[in-house]
């Protein structure tokens, strides 16, 4: 089992929704902090709260990683503190809920690299300390959306996919090694998320951001591979993309979110 407390957690998109809830609960079980985000004054106020409650030590260093060089230029803060990271969160991540020709190609250039290229390069530069430490891991934040294909939200739902597979993949590599790498997908959750995504989700039930960080850690602390977040029914939606014929599914998931950018 992976333990918590005692280590250090660099957790991403810290700010709000599910980082924020992961910062938190990982300092309640005595981790220390470096919280990242865009908004310096978000996190001074999530760091002021965290230290008072939890007694831990909590860096913050503000990065937009949606920009190509923010990853590298995080973990050099971090060195350059002299901090060593234990446990990777990668929460940070955005998608939009509309036709695929109706955003701007730059926006999908953007969900890329913040969904996809800032996970794996901040990974890649943090996993060697980890290694040599024989204990520690990665937390990927991915979606339900990661099963299937999605009509509407498409960029979004294949940069999850992307990170479900990533994270699995170095879970193969690195278990033996005492490393733990946990791909969480959660379902609709009460985030930030709807609002930028410009989806329509009236009458859909949500789960909370708290709900979901302790399934995560959870998962996590038992070495799990993954998890799908939210209850059973995000569960039997995962395991349908598995068992329908491609093409069905493809069908009733746009039919599905054809609703939510009023495209139906």
């Amino acid at each position: 089992m992976q333990t918590i407390k005692g280590k250090t957690a660099l957790v991403t998109g810290a700010s709000s929704g599910i980082g924020k809830a992961l910062a938190y609960q990982l300092a309640q079980q005595g981790a220390n902090l470096v919280i990242t985000a865009r908004s310096v004054n978000k996190l001074e106020i999530i760091a002021t709260s965290i230290r008072e409650k939890c007694k831990v030590t909590v860096e913050v260093i503000t990065a937009d990683l949606s920009l190509p060089d923010a990853a590298k230029d995080l973990v050099n803060a971090i060195a350059g503190k002299g901090i060593g990271i234990d446990i990777l969160v990668n929460n940070a991540g955005f998608g939009k809920w509309a036709p695929f020709l109706r955003e701007e190609e730059s926006t999908y250039m953007q969900m890329i690299q913040l969904n996809i290229s800032a996970l794996v390069q901040l990974s890649w530069l943090l996993l060697p300390g980890m290694l040599k430490r024989g204990s520690g891991g990665v937390i990927n934040i991915a979606s339900t959306g990661a099963f299937q294909p999605c009509s509407y939200i498409a960029v979004y739902c294949a940069s999850k996919a992307f990170v479900l597979s990533f994270s699995e993949a170095l879970y193969g590599e690195y278990k033996s090694k005492g490393i733990t790498v946990t791909a969480v997908c959660p379902g609709n959750t009460q985030t930030e998320f709807a609002t930028t995504a410009n989806a329509q989700t009236e009458g859909m039930a949500f789960a909370s951001a708290e709900a979901v960080a302790k399934e995560s850690l959870q998962a996590f602390i038992k070495e799990k591979n993954y998890i799908v977040t939210g209850g059973v029914g995000n569960y039997i939606q995962s395991l349908s993309a598995r068992f329908l014929p491609r093409k069905t599914m493809i069908n009733i998931v746009a039919g599905m979110f054809s609703k939510r950018v009023g495209a139906a």
